[in-house]
């Protein structure tokens, strides 16, 4: 049997592969659609079918850990995982990716949940900050690894999936070493009814965060659906590592900046993540209207930082004001929220380039994140009561 740390570096690893098989479609967006033939919109419906199947894992089996076993959720969520990463392989319309990408959807959700309560039952100290890098670390390996197999190795838009259906065959076979780190509760009926709460007291902070956590989240839908579109554009090379490189740069970033700001007082953090935010997406724009990749690997990062830092202060800010029991439902309302961010924006953003343009689309995107986070900026600045540290 591994011991503690082992099974909190078995959740991490394993949520992190799993989590890298939603980014690892994205390096690959512009050959499915060479292949296929479809539009930038229909793109981000193929991401956003992850995404609202996501919701529905998060909100209707979130909880079920805790009554059947990490260790079966666990098994559930690989296999479920297998199933996604082979409708991947076998993908041939868009219809199969669309598929794919909700089966996938469901994977993660039911990983992300239940290995995320592993690491709590297992690592309480270090647990927040590990449950957040495992979502920007995770979505960076993904992305890199794809990239680079895509750019450098043959079967470019199989040969990822099949890694990492052999990462997760590995991990099913080590979970027979992994104790069950958790005592299972009698089953009660409403487990698995959808489970969102936003306690009086906590509605407003939550507003208050509100407007940063939308532009924050909706920057990265931008950049795990089309950002790889955005940097062929800009430069015309087509090589998909590029433009991995690019989105990976962001999530590195983020979870650098998690791991920099954990002991910072979490209203100084949301307030310097804010800012941060903001004067990445500049530094961005400023690398598309000069077709310099350079800058934009600059302002990535620094926006990256950004949203790892606002990121941290939210959920510092929010979660202490609930009372334990409302914490799990606090936390869905939030993700909720965050996962209509990731994808909404985006999908429209896909509909409306071929209307405006697909720059005059990203400048007008990145006109919305700024004012956003600009707004949780001054109404954050000018609230009389302190946000909780």
């Amino acid at each position: 049997m591994f011991s503690s740390k082992t099974v909190t570096a078995y959740a991490v690893a394993t949520a992190m592969s799993t989590i890298g098989g939603n980014a690892a479609a994205t390096p690959l967006y512009r050959l499915y659609q060479d292949a296929f033939g479809f539009s930038a919109g229909l793109t981000t419906i193929i991401f956003a079918a992850y995404v609202a199947s996501l919701l529905v894992a998060l909100l209707v089996v979130g909880r079920l850990s805790d009554f059947i076993g990490r260790k079966p959720m666990i098994l559930v969520a690989l296999l479920i995982n297998l199933v996604a990463l082979a409708l991947f392989f076998f993908a041939g319309s868009t219809w199969e990716l669309i598929a794919a990408r909700m089966v996938q959807g469901l994977a993660v959700g039911c990983a992300t949940t239940t290995l995320g309560a592993v690491i709590l039952d297992t690592d309480k100290a270090h647990a927040p900050m590990l449950n957040g890098i495992i979502n920007f670390a995770g979505l960076a390996v993904g992305a890199l690894l794809a990239g680079t197999l895509a750019s450098f190795a043959p079967f470019p838009t199989h040969l990822v999936f099949v890694v990492l259906a052999c990462l997760s065959i590995i991990e099913i076979g080590l979970l027979m070493l992994v104790p069950e780190t958790a005592e299972k509760k009698p089953w009660a009926r409403g487990v698995l009814r959808p489970h969102v709460e936003l306690p009086a007291q906590v509605v407003a902070a939550f507003l208050r965060i509100t407007p940063v956590n939308i532009a924050a989240w909706s920057l990265g839908g931008f950049y795990l659906s089309l950002m790889p579109s955005l940097v062929v554009q800009v430069t015309g090379v087509k090589v998909p590592l590029l433009g991995a490189s690019v989105v990976a740069t962001l999530m590195v970033a983020g979870s650098a900046a998690l791991v920099a700001v954990q002991n910072i007082e979490a209203r100084k953090v949301l307030l310097g993540g804010s800012i941060t935010l903001v004067a990445g997406v500049f530094i961005t724009l400023a690398g598309l209207y000069w077709s310099n990749v350079t800058l934009m690997f600059i302002g990535s990062a620094i926006a990256g930082g950004g949203f790892g830092a606002t990121f941290s202060g939210i959920i510092r800010s929010i979660l202490p004001l609930a009372a334990s029991t409302e914490r799990a439902g606090l936390l869905s309302t939030f993700y909720v929220e965050s996962y209509l961010a990731f994808a909404v924006p985006a999908v429209i953003a896909g509909f409306v380039s071929p209307v405006l343009g697909f720059v005059a689309t990203v400048y007008w995107y990145a006109a919305l994140v700024i004012v956003l986070t600009l707004v949780s900026f001054v109404i954050s600045l000018r609230a009389k009561e302190p946000t909780a540290s």
